[in-house]
């Protein structure tokens, strides 16, 4: 069958335009891993993932698959799988050179901070070391993907994934539901097989990717399926609001550290489904509990959108609507307000002050890219007609003025 004519029972209505939802929630897992990374910082001891099994980067990659369902798919459904294949590639490139972007640009940053400070080695806290000894080694594996630091794992992956979309969308021309059996048997294939990718380059070091994209692929194409419209949003329903906030419930009992080592019989539950919880393949317990989290979020704002509109809510959307570069400007951020950190100390005062500092500076960011992506300079009133009569006037050797535009 057609691509495009199985692409009529997409909701291809809920493809134009923005979804409040994706830029709120991407912007705010961005500011949620900016708080994260913040090397020693107690304010990351509130944020969700201190509560619950998942943690921004269920939301992140989720948020992701939904909105490359928006964008990608709109191209695999209006201009045909080659095109849309090749805006899929054109992203991975953009991805891949901001990837290799951050790495350099926290590199000198940490170099430069071990020459302005004696606080710390800033080199070895992140485990960069081995970089500088032996550059010539790791810089081949960092453009092959070979070198994977694990404070920059998290785009390698969402490379890789964005590589299996036309692979997806490919099957989707056959039916919707082949896609995500493929998703799902690809998901399981890798828990029970395992198709780890090396990520050290160095010697006696078997280390491998800390997102493994095979695992971590099932959650993003779970946000394309549902923004594309092959499976559908589940129903407001008393039953699965109460199993939603069971899950929640038991994901704080399990999952807050103070709580369930406070207790023999948590630590035995926890202990028994750990397995599970892995970060690196996508615990099923962590996929099951973000999506119980969405459902109750997604319940609670029905009808509500605009309220992500907000005055306290438009600036944490912007964030999220430039997603690349406020990624970027994330990880690198973390790192300075660290160092300033460092300096100043971590009493109250000061750890409020740079985590506020830091939120601010990226929503200033995000505002100043929207700006610059507006393209100011162009002028947006058109040019005044040129009167037909100075045409008319105009030497035979001279160009007209609308010719010389």
């Amino acid at each position: 069958m057609p691509f495009e004519s199985r692409a009529a029972n997409a909701p291809v209505s809920n493809l134009i335009g923005r979804d409040p939802r994706v830029d709120f929630f991407r912007g705010l897992a961005f500011i949620i891993i900016l708080i994260a990374h913040v090397p020693a910082n107690w304010v990351a001891r509130w944020i969700p993932a201190r509560f619950g099994f998942s943690d921004a980067t269920e939301m992140f990659v989720f948020m992701s698959g939904f909105a490359a369902g928006i964008a990608f798919g709109g191209s695999f459904l209006k201009r045909g799988f080659w095109l849309g294949t090749a805006r899929t590639g054109y992203r991975v490139w953009q991805v891949y050179l901001g990837h290799l972007l951050l790495f350099f640009f926290v590199a000198m940053s940490m170099a430069a901070a071990n020459e302005l400070f004696d606080t710390r080695n800033y080199i070895n806290q992140l485990n960069l070391t081995y970089f500088f000894n032996e550059t010539a080694t790791a810089i081949v594996g960092l453009f092959t993907l070979n070198y994977v630091p694990n404070y920059f794992d998290i785009l390698p992956m969402y490379i890789v994934v964005l590589v299996l979309m036309p692979f997806m969308f490919a099957l989707a021309r056959v039916h919707p539901w082949l896609a995500l059996a493929a998703s799902f048997a690809l998901y399981w294939a890798n828990w029970f097989i395992g198709f780890d990718l090396p990520a050290e380059v160095r010697p006696n070091s078997d280390r491998s990717w800390f997102f493994n994209p095979f695992g971590w692929q099932l959650i993003f194409f779970t946000g394309v399926a549902l923004s594309m419209g092959w499976l559908k949003p589940p129903p407001v329903s008393k039953w699965l609001i109460g199993a939603a906030i069971v899950m929640i419930v038991f994901g704080v009992l399990v999952g807050h550290w103070p709580l369930w080592r406070s207790y023999e019989s948590l630590t035995a539950v926890r202990e028994a489904i750990s397995p599970w919880l892995n970060k690196t393949n996508l615990g099923i317990l962590r996929y099951i509990h973000f999506l119980a989290a969405a459902y109750l979020v997604v319940v609670a704002l029905k009808g509500h959108e605009q309220w992500l509109a907000s005055a306290v809510g438009r600036p944490i959307m912007k964030c999220g609507q430039q997603s690349l570069p406020v990624f970027l400007f994330a990880m690198a951020l973390s790192r300075y307000a660290g160092i300033v950190l460092d300096q100043t100390g971590r009493e109250l005062v000061w750890v409020l002050l740079v985590n506020a500092g830091a939120i601010a500076t990226l929503i200033g960011l995000a505002y100043l890219l929207g700006w610059l992506k507006s393209e100011p300079w162009r002028s947006k009133k058109p040019r005044p007609p040129v009167p037909a009569e100075a045409g008319a006037q105009a030497p035979a050797n001279q160009p007209s003025a609308r010719a010389a535009e």
